[in-house]
């Protein structure tokens, strides 16, 4: 899981992928974070992305380092934590959405991923490897 978290914040963009009925809905995501050995990831509850997550918690996060070629694609369940202690661990470690959210604001969301399948691949190596957590 660390080697998953330090590739994803290093690249710092990733794409989310969720279903809407049976269209997937792909956007840019730009949080990450460990907190208490799980993998989070953060949203409002007001956004379609939290309501499509709540009706299928099946997701799956892209992100590509360009700098060597890898990529990494995790397939997971999203669980949401309505608990303050994770919703605050997520705003120290993104302090530029302290203006936006904050621990006792029912929009704020954050979420951890559920027996998360991640795969790495590259164009140097034609064998993918596999990480679960």
């Amino acid at each position: 899981m660390q080697e998953v978290y330090d590739f994803v914040k290093k690249v710092g963009t990733y794409w989310l992928a969720t279903a809407e009925g049976d269209q997937p809905r792909v956007r840019p995501f730009g949080t990450i974070d460990l907190f208490e050995g799980k993998l989070y990831i953060q949203t409002g509850k007001s956004k379609p992305v939290s309501k499509q997550m709540a009706a299928n918690p099946k997701v799956e996060i892209s992100a590509f380092d360009p700098s060597t070629g890898t990529w990494v694609r995790i397939a997971a369940l999203a669980v949401n934590d309505d608990s303050a202690a994770a919703k605050a661990h997520m705003l120290e470690a993104y302090p530029m959405l302290k203006d936006r959210y904050s621990v006792d604001d029912p929009n704020t969301q954050v979420l951890y991923l559920k027996d998360a399948t991640a795969t790495f691949s590259s164009f140097a190596n034609p064998e993918p490897r596999v990480v679960k957590f």
